[in-house]
């Protein structure tokens, strides 16, 4: 009972953040599924908890023009987060901050008609439209080389946006877990584990026995610490993202962040590396020359190849279930007709609950698995680099 409470609060949540919705005039083209899924994978400016918007701090740098510190709420946050406002040339459009590339658009707080999504050439583009005239938009810059439709444009976004407020929440929650752990530890010497102290304790001697050790012999005192942190972050992380209505965060799916822990795994490993993980990968003793001049690019590429298949695993796993629960949710609006039919909508209540449910469960699964790979994945890397010859 106590699931079916919690499915149905998502589903209503996710629901009320679907609903309604459109463009600008004849723009609008009602609903659509594949930018919905997108936008709540995506990270914004603003976080959302079920029909409610909580405004953060945006961070913006433009060359031309400097630095700009102010809230989100300067855009009057509306559904879909999307703002009513424009300000210092900047509107936010599906909680995203856009810049307005005519920069003789007014800069102090101005009420626009809508911002909306055109297509151009078939590619998405923002448009504000002020005063019946429609204004182009820059994208968000992203150094992403162009993989996924990204590039540097006119500003940068630093802000504090809905993942980063995620991971402060996180971390403050995991934190005052362990501290509080650590004190019942300190207090109750030579006694049996009590409350959260015995559901941790397991999970921390099971990654220390089955992970730990086995990886990295005698080094693994020295590198615990350091994969009790990524196993804990991650899968409470991956845990958070399963609640909807505390905004629904989808962290651990997005490429910077898990780029940011393959790169710290990758600095971990080659630092820590001795001399005979080094020989292996370029002189390989007892290898014939003419083999060493295929085997050592293969093996100067695979130093490379496992941070990145790190960073990609993490994130399609995760992404793809949220895409995947949110596309359940959305038959609701599909067999509705964008809220049309309330035959239709029951209907895709109907199939769309069990199945919500099903992914749901599926998903708390993957949660774990994901973190417990990423930790073992990132341990046996560890564990060759440091390996003692034999």
């Amino acid at each position: 009972m106590r699931y079916l409470i919690i499915i149905l609060f998502s589903v209503f949540s996710l629901s009320v953040s679907f609903a309604g919705g459109g463009g600008c005039g004849e723009e609008s083209q009602g609903y659509d599924p594949t930018n919905t899924a997108y936008h709540h994978i995506g990270d914004a400016n603003v976080y959302s908890i079920g029909p409610w918007n909580i405004p953060l701090p945006c961070m913006l740098y433009a060359p031309d023009e400097g630095f700009d510190m102010f809230s989100s709420g300067k855009f009057g946050i509306g559904h879909h987060g999307t703002g009513h406002y424009a300000y210092k040339g900047y509107v936010l459009y599906e909680g995203t901050v856009r810049r307005i590339v005519d920069r003789s658009f007014p800069k102090e707080k101005t009420e626009v008609e809508c911002v909306y999504a055109k297509d151009v050439d078939g590619k998405e583009v923002i448009h504000v439209k002020y005063h019946g005239k429609d204004f182009v938009t820059h994208n968000k810059s992203t150094a992403d080389f162009g993989m996924f439709g990204g590039g540097i444009t006119s500003y940068y976004d630093f802000s504090i946006t809905k993942n980063v407020v995620s991971m402060f929440l996180v971390f403050l929650f995991l934190s005052w877990m362990f501290l509080k752990i650590a004190r019942m530890y300190k207090e109750r010497v030579g006694k049996e584990p009590k409350g959260i102290q015995s559901f941790i304790e397991p999970i921390f001697v099971f990654i220390q026995d089955e992970v730990a050790k086995p990886f990295l012999g005698k080094h693994w005192e020295r590198f615990t610490p350091y994969l009790m942190a990524i196993f804990f972050f991650i899968l409470a992380l991956n845990l958070f993202g399963q609640i909807p209505f505390f905004g629904g965060s989808n962290v651990t799916g997005n490429f910077a962040f898990t780029m940011v822990l393959a790169i710290i795994a990758f600095i971990v490993t080659t630092i820590n590396g001795n001399k005979h993980y080094w020989e292996h990968i370029f002189w390989m003793p007892g290898v014939p020359a003419w083999i060493k001049v295929i085997l050592t690019p293969v093996e100067v590429l695979g130093i490379f190849i496992k941070p990145f298949t790190l960073m990609l695993r993490l994130f399609a796993n995760i992404s793809a279930g949220h895409i995947v629960i949110i596309s359940f949710v959305s038959l609701i609006f599909i067999f509705g007709n964008a809220g049309e039919s309330l035959m239709g909508s029951i209907g895709g209540i109907i199939g769309s609950l069990p199945l919500t449910l099903f992914m749901m469960a599926i998903e708390l699964v993957v949660a774990l698995i994901q973190a417990f790979v990423f930790t073992i994945l990132t341990a046996s890397y560890i564990g060759a680099a440091t390996e003692e010859h034999h």
